[in-house]
C-alpha cells in the first residue's frame, strides 16, 4: 500500500492511500482518518455520492473534528474503479464516478465494477491489515447514492455494522431514474439492490439514522418517504429526519456531520 500524502488533522492523521484491488483489477485511491489513539479504535465508513471521489467528503464534510473527538477512525473509499481499460459512460450517473456499490454482473461493467466486493472484502483487508483498528466495531454511512449503498450494504451483511446512517440516501432506486437504469445496466435486477425493498422482505438493519433536507432539489429521485413506510412496517430500529430548508449540498451534510458521528460513536464504543 502507498501513501499518496500524510497530514496532521485534528491532533490525528489524515491519510490518502493507494493500493491494488483484487476486487476491482485496479488500483484504488482512499482516504483514511486515525485519530490520536488509533490502537483499537472504531472505524466508521463514509460511502460518497455520484461524481465523487474519496476526496469531496474528506474536504467538504468536516467529519474529522467530530472523529477525534470521539475517538473514531473515518474510511472514504472512492465510489468507482478509475483508470485505461475501465468502462465509462458520457452521463454523470453511469460508470466511473457512479459504481452505485453493486457488484456488476453484465457487460461492459462486470470485469472491474465490484464496488460491493470491494467495500464489503477488499479494502477492509488492507485497512485492519495495515493499521491497529477494531474490526468489530464498524459503523458505515454515506451521502446519496453513497446512502443508498450504507443502506443496501448494512442489509446485505448482516452483523457486519453495529450502526448505520445516510444523508439524503436514495432509498427507492427500482422505483427512481436514480437506480432503475443504472442498476438494470449494471446487475439487470434493480429490486435486489433496493433498500426500501430489502427492508420490505425481511432484511434487518442496524440501528439506523437518516436525514433528508426538506428543499433538497432531487427529492423525487431520493423516496425517503418510501423507506420510512417500510421501515415502521418492518418495525426498525430507524429515525427519520426531514430538515427544513437544507438542499442536497454539501453543506447540509457539514451541518449534521456531528449528529451522525454521535449516532455511530454511541453504538461504536
Amino acid at each position: 500500500m502507498e501513501t499518496l500524502s500524510d497530514n496532521a488533522c485534528f491532533g490525528g492523521r489524515q491519510l490518502v492511500l493507494r493500493h491494488a484491488s483484487k476486487a476491482t483489477g485496479t488500483d484504488m485511491t482512499f482516504g483514511l482518518f486515525l485519530p490520536s489513539e488509533p490502537q483499537g479504535a472504531p472505524v466508521l465508513w463514509y460511502l460518497s455520492g455520484l461524481t465523487c471521489t474519496h476526496e469531496n467528503a474528506m474536504t467538504k464534510a468536516g467529519l474529522q473534528g467530530w472523529a477525534a473527538e470521539a475517538g473514531v477512525a473515518l474510511v472514504f473509499p472512492d465510489t468507482s474503479p478509475r483508470g485505461e481499460g475501465v468502462p465509462d459512460d458520457d452521463a454523470y450517473d453511469m460508470g466511473q464516478g457512479a459504481g452505485f456499490y453493486v457488484d456488476a454482473t453484465e457487460e461492459p461493467w462486470t470485469g472491474h465494477f465490484r464496488m460491493q466486493s470491494y467495500v464489503l472484502d477488499d479494502l477492509p483487508e488492507a485497512v485492519f491489515g495495515a493499521y491497529p483498528l477494531d474490526r468489530e466495531a464498524q459503523g458505515i454511512t454515506g451521502h446519496s447514492m453513497g446512502g443508498h449503498g450504507a443502506l443496501t450494504l448494512a442489509m446485505k451483511a448482516p452483523g457486519r455494522f453495529r450502526s448505520v446512517s445516510a444523508f439524503a440516501p436514495i432509498c427507492a432506486p427500482a422505483s427512481s431514474d436514480w437506480g432503475t437504469p443504472q442498476l438494470a445496466a449494471y446487475t439487470g435486477d434493480p429490486a435486489a439492490h433496493d433498500a426500501t425493498r430489502l427492508l420490505g422482505g425481511g432484511a434487518t438493519l442496524p440501528p439506523c439514522l437518516i436525514d433528508t433536507g426538506a428543499a433538497d432539489q432531487f427529492g423525487d429521485l431520493l423516496r425517503t418517504e418510501d423507506f420510512a413506510a417500510a421501515a415502521i412496517a418492518a418495525r426498525a430500529d430507524v429515525q427519520v429526519n426531514l430538515r427544513p430548508g437544507y438542499d442536497h449540498s454539501y453543506f447540509f451534510v457539514s451541518t449534521f456531520a456531528g449528529d451522525h458521528v454521535a449516532f455511530h460513536a454511541e453504538h461504536l464504543w
